[in-house]
């Protein structure tokens, strides 16, 4: 039998599609557990096959030692370099069987340019085609699917294929030569570590540094405001804060002479009121990365998280594709129609509503565009959300609505007062229509301040006044979400790999946070490599292969051009870095020590007062002691998993350094002793009497003992390891 073969990106597309286009009821089949589906769809026979995402990586040609610069490639199967990804093969073994008896080939993966890549080596590699049909979407509705499938070009996106492939070898050239280097260098200078770096991690992490020295390289400098509270009426509960015209006063002297002016003074006359109304439009829709920074803004959530749960919104057809650059809704999505649907639900009915009752229903749309997708959208389904995915897919569902709104009316105000001739001000704004506020309800953030009603002439009452002593501020850390658009301004990386790029930094150790601190592994890492060869962090270089990329897809450049340039522009780099190779490799295994000394050191050992405490591995684990040893062997036992950080205090009872052990929410903060009586409320004479009683194991029968940990006094197996059984003490 012959069929159309639909490659699709994942299973749970491959589900959708095939609902979408068979005219019954697909026939749902599998190969290994992989599954696949038989669909008639008018006069044709269709098989929707799947990937599970990109089946096939960049590696290199032939296999050997270690060394650098390496340019030849190959794709090769990723089950066959990486074994984190083997369970892609069965995947690859599903589609070569149904690629056999298929007569026509059609790619539905994702429209953007990493689904054509992954299209486009199923279809070279796995069906041995040179094209394909390409089905072209933003949503999986059936609809849109079916309509997709019906106009289907007859080529694939021949500018995606070409920009993606050259994007990984790239990053291949990049990464693999890169990261080479940085480990040979540690080999050349007598130890061994596997470091990495890539086209956009270095320049990323150069950004979060340099920000990291301009905080410890500023310096605060005083200066100094006058405040005065009133109010209109005598016993008046609200009060309004003044402000002297100067605003911040950097000579002390001038600042004392207006207190002395003012001094004792009870009675202020407003010498002049402004209002000025003004209109806040409506914002623009969502494209990924301004969803990122609203689902951290309102919810906390990590970009790379916001992501994850988009994408799974995205397959459960309840919102269109979220890898976008684009802020604008194009007619042809259908407002009305979606508009309907969202007003179906009674959740969202009357602000739908609102929309729809418009003679004219017109978005506002942003300048950024995207040559494959509009702007995040609602598709109007509401099934199979749940849990944190609800939060994000309200704030796209709010957002949508709030984009077609009327603007906001807004009214600021300024009162001046005369205290003895001196002038101080009162600012207030308030919303005076709120427009589309109604709809992008609870995520507005607005600063809402409402001053009394006055008079010019009227007398007030001052309350108090206060002279503050202040410090001018440095520069604020990047957050998860501001990072994001920091890297998407400077042209960085791409909408779909920076909040991945930024997930990086803090798995090798160069970031903390939030907010983003650069560790001192991270700073002494960009100084080393500025210091010998400054281009593996230069971000121009980057933005201009990123400008590269760009022209790739738009047919203005070819994919052996900017390879070959690639390769001259690191054969130069590596070249240089070679020749500092040992002096390279000294500076960073240096860094490392420092950094993990500085990391491990847990505080002062208070049993001897010289030495410090610090976290150490050995036979039977992760342990804490004193670096005095032999002198002192104060030790104390760790938990053998968690991440373990020095809180930078004491104990309060024990006067040791306090731990956190674990990430996230689940951080605990404990005294490192485990003997210490800030851990258990019950007194020596009970423990006593604990000691002397016997206890059975409930899962194994052997007995219990009474054992200590950073956590504190419990029961344990006495067959441990083999029985990991443990009772918390109870307070009697």
């Amino acid at each position: 039998m012959s069929y159309e073969l639909i490659i699709c990106e994942k299973p749970n597309a491959a589900n959708k599609i095939a609902i979408a286009l068979a005219d019954g009821k697909p026939i749902k089949e599998n190969i290994a557990g992989v599954p696949f589906y038989k669909v008639t769809h008018g006069n044709k026979d269709l098989v929707v096959g799947c990937a599970v995402g990109h089946l096939f990586t960049v590696t290199e040609k032939k296999k050997g030692p270690w060394t650098y610069p390496v340019f030849d490639t190959k794709w090769e199967q990723s089950s066959k370099t990486n074994k984190n990804a083997s369970y892609s093969s069965k995947y690859v073994t599903a589609l070569k069987k149904l690629a056999k008896d298929a007569t026509e080939f059609t790619v539905a993966t994702d429209y953007d340019i990493e689904g054509e890549v992954i299209g486009y080596n199923v279809v070279k590699l796995i069906c041995k085609k040179k094209d394909a049909k390409r089905m072209k979407f933003s949503t999986l509705t059936r609809d849109e699917l079916r309509e997709s499938y019906k106009n289907a070009a007859s080529t694939l996106n021949w500018g995606q294929v070409n920009a993606g492939v050259t994007r990984h070898e790239l990053d291949w050239y990049y990464g693999i030569n890169l990261s080479r280097a940085l480990s040979l260098s540690i080999k050349a200078a007598g130890s061994f570590k596997i470091l990495s770096s890539g086209r956009v991690q270095g320049p990323a992490l150069k950004i979060i540094v340099d920000r990291e020295k301009e905080i410890k390289a500023f310096n605060p400098e005083p200066y100094w405001q006058i405040l005065a509270i009133w109010n209109k009426e005598s016993g008046e509960k609200v009060e309004v804060e003044a402000w002297h015209k100067e605003d911040k006063f950097t000579d002390k002297e001038k600042a004392d002479k207006v207190m002395e002016n003012i001094k004792g003074k009870k009675k202020a006359i407003v010498k002049g009121l402004e209002k000025r109304q003004f209109k806040q439009a409506p914002p623009f829709p969502f494209d990924l990365t301004t969803l990122q920074m609203e689902s951290y803004r309102c919810f906390r959530i990590q970009p790379k998280d916001t992501l994850d749960i988009a994408q799974n919104l995205y397959l459960a057809g309840v919102i269109s594709y979220p890898r976008t650059s684009s802020q604008q809704y194009p007619p042809s999505i259908g407002y009305k129609k979606i508009l309907s649907k969202i007003a179906n639900n009674n959740l969202y009915t009357a602000k739908a509503k609102i929309i729809l009752s418009k003679s004219v229903i017109k978005p506002n749309d942003g300048k950024k565009t995207d040559p494959a997708h509009p702007a995040i959208y609602p598709t109007g389904n509401f099934s199979g959300v749940e849990g944190r995915e609800q939060k994000v897919f309200d704030l796209i569902v709010k957002r949508f609505l709030a984009t077609f709104a009327d603007p906001a009316t807004r009214e600021s105000a300024t009162i001046k007062l005369d205290i003895n001739e001196e002038l101080f001000l009162s600012k207030g704004v308030r919303t005076v229509v709120k427009g589309w506020h109604d709809l992008y309800e609870p995520y507005v953030k607005l600063e809402e301040q409402t001053l009394p009603g006055v008079e010019k002439g009227e007398e007030v009452n001052i309350k108090k006044i206060d002279q503050l002593k202040k410090e001018t501020q440095p520069p604020k850390r990047y957050t998860p979400a501001s990072i994001i658009k920091e890297l998407e301004k400077r042209s960085l990386g791409t909408k779909s790999t920076r909040a991945a790029i930024v997930e990086t930094l803090f798995h090798r150790g160069y970031a903390v946070g939030p907010p983003l601190e650069a560790t001192e592994l991270g700073i002494h890492t960009i100084e080393t490599i500025e210091k010998y060869c400054g281009s593996i962090v230069d971000e121009q270089l980057t933005k201009h292969f990123e400008e590269q990329m760009d022209q790739i897809r738009e047919g203005k450049k070819k994919s052996d051009d900017v390879l070959g340039e690639a390769k001259k522009v690191l054969t130069k780099l590596l070249t240089k870095f070679k020749e500092k190779e040992v002096d390279i490799g000294k500076a960073l295994l240096e860094s490392f020590r420092e950094a993990e000394s500085i990391a491990n050191t847990v505080g002062k050992c208070p049993k001897c007062g010289k030495g410090d405490l610090m976290v150490k591995k050995g036979k039977f684990g992760r342990f804490i002691a004193c670096n005095a040893y032999p002198d002192c062997k104060n030790t104390f036992k760790l938990p053998p998993r968690g991440k373990i950080v020095a809180s930078d205090k004491e104990c309060e009872q024990c006067k040791y350094p306090m731990i956190k052990i674990g990430t996230g929410k689940r951080t605990q903060e404990v005294c490192i002793d485990p003997g210490c009586k800030s851990k258990t409320d019950i007194s020596d004479k009970e423990m006593e009497k604990l000691e002397k009683e016997e206890k059975e194991c409930p899962k194994c029968g052997k007995p219990m003992i009474l054992r200590k940990s950073v956590y504190g006094q419990f029961w344990g197996c006495s067959a441990y390891p083999k029985c990991k059984t443990t009772v918390k003490i109870e307070n009697k």
